[in-house]
């Protein structure tokens, strides 16, 4: 079932009403699912490989956190910050600014800056774990069969 972007994320605690939340398709809502946002936000930083390491490290503490509490949609939400941090640090190191589009609409060239592209792999090595965590996989696929 895709991510549901018609609900009132404003007033929403979805660590209260996780029958709410649908994983959706790679990082959709990442920035809307409260109260999730709020606590790995301020983590989620890949400017260099040291920050980009340090983030996704706290980001898999939160992981495992939310594991232990038998919290699945903090354990989401944690897996699309991690896959965030490689998507937009390949942006980052694929294009100067992170900008892919010129103003006319056209790509801009590749200028690889291999500090982002390194700050990308950290993110990707973690995403690989997560993407691969049976018991996350399991978790999923009982919230996607409970509740869409």
């Amino acid at each position: 079932m895709p991510f549901d972007y018609d609900l009132d994320f404003e007033t929403i605690d979805f660590r209260k009403q996780p029958e709410l939340y649908r994983v959706g398709r790679g990082e959709q809502g990442v920035l809307l699912v409260e109260p999730y946002k709020s606590e790995i936000l301020p983590h989620w930083r890949f400017k260099t490989p040291d920050i980009a390491r340090k983030s996704a490290d706290e980001i898999m503490k939160l992981f495992e956190a939310y594991r232990a509490a038998d919290d699945f949609v903090g354990m989401d939400m944690a897996r699309k910050f991690i896959q965030m941090g490689y998507t937009r640090a390949r942006r980052y190191a694929n294009y100067k600014g992170g900008r892919k589009y010129k103003d006319d609409g056209d790509i801009h060239d590749r200028q690889i800056d291999e500090e982002k592209a390194e700050s990308a792999r950290i993110f990707k090595e973690r995403w690989d774990q997560l993407r691969a965590d049976e018991d996350y996989l399991k978790r999923k696929k009982a919230h996607q069969k409970q509740y869409g």
